[in-house]
């Protein structure tokens, strides 16, 4: 069977013309939209433990196992994700914590594409420290200590039941790394 050439010239007309109203477009690739709820918090006063601080509303505190243990861990069921707070008591090695408090980011330097150090001092709360911001696949999204450089050191560590793919828990991560601000700031010694 042969085609005549009218009806060859015909389709090739009318894929020129079905064709030519349209230019084509890729579509964006699809972005995971994820919002939560603005923040309201609690005032947080740990029984038997030397500080106190707010605490997300949203939030549960998961106490320590034994009473004289002072630390925390606050659980975001929404974001799946807990941030770590350890406490200790300075006895003559304040040294040691703050080393120990600066090397931690740097575990996850092999991952992360960016870590951030910012000063943070409140001199009306006796709160002096660091807020390490980690970008890129790092277990660990945010990382902070806090001291009153005399009895108190205090850090915490944010951690999510996912794997570090960043630009996935990046919503998450940013409204978490706005609590530890928030934890920094309204924490006090007792």
């Amino acid at each position: 069977m042969q085609i005549k050439p009218i009806y060859l010239s015909l389709l090739f007309v009318g894929l020129i013309l079905a064709c030519n109203n349209k230019e084509f477009q890729p579509k964006p690739d699809a972005q995971l939209a994820l919002t939560y709820d603005q923040a309201s918090y609690k005032f947080l006063d740990i029984e038997n433990c030397p500080f106190q601080f707010e605490m997300n509303s949203s939030a549960r505190l998961k106490k320590p196992k034994s009473p004289k243990e002072c630390w925390t861990n606050v659980y975001y069921p929404k974001q799946k994700a807990t941030i770590f707070i350890t406490y200790n008591s300075i006895e003559n090695n304040l040294d040691d914590y703050l080393r120990d408090a600066q090397k931690l980011p740097l575990k996850h330097s092999i991952k992360a594409e960016k870590i951030e150090a910012s000063q943070y001092q409140n001199p009306k709360q006796n709160t002096y420290g660091t807020f390490y911001e980690v970008e890129g696949d790092a277990a660990s999204q945010a990382q902070f200590y806090l001291t009153d450089s005399i009895q108190h050191f205090l850090t915490g560590s944010i951690y999510f039941e996912a794997a570090p793919n960043y630009d996935s828990i990046l919503p998450a991560a940013e409204y978490l790394k706005k609590d530890i601000r928030h934890i920094m700031e309204t924490l006090s010694w007792k």
